[in-house]
């Protein structure tokens, strides 16, 4: 990967619906240079998909936030991912370092609906506690 690509990725991250001309005059190549490029970048998995990005907001899921998960024992990241992945309203989950074993990002209708979630997040048996952060304002989102 050189500096066009990053460029190229870099503006396809911003809008991933501009046009290989649209590109091409932002970084310099043509329509088909920068079609290669991109083709080359889904080949090789640098660029893993195109997607839509919905503001959760306007389908009325305006809660967010942020639950540091403490387990009891030693669970690994695969049984996490088992108890954690039917619950739609963790849109992120990741294993972290320090006093919590887990954080995941939650979206709900409200601080209710939240409550619900965080129900559920705990009825498993290797949670033994959760810590939950309500986001105010999200300043900066990048993907």
């Amino acid at each position: 990967m050189d500096g066009l690509d990053e460029q190229i990725i870099h503006r396809l991250a911003g809008n991933a619906r501009a046009t290989f001309a649209e590109i091409g005059a932002e970084v310099g190549l043509s329509a088909p240079a920068v079609k290669r490029r991109v083709d080359r970048l889904v080949a090789d998995g640098t660029i893993a998909g195109f997607t839509a990005m919905i503001d959760p907001a306007a389908l009325g899921w305006g809660t967010e936030a942020y639950v540091q998960v403490y387990c009891k024992g030693t669970i690994s990241p695969e049984n996490l991912l088992r108890i954690w992945e039917p619950i739609p309203e963790i849109v992120s989950a990741s294993t972290i370092t320090g006093g919590a074993d887990a954080i995941l990002r939650v979206r709900a209708r409200d601080v209710q609906h939240l409550e619900r979630a965080l129900e559920r997040i705990r009825e498993d048996d290797t949670v033994e506690r959760t810590e939950s952060i309500i986001v105010l304002s999200r300043l900066i989102e990048r993907g």
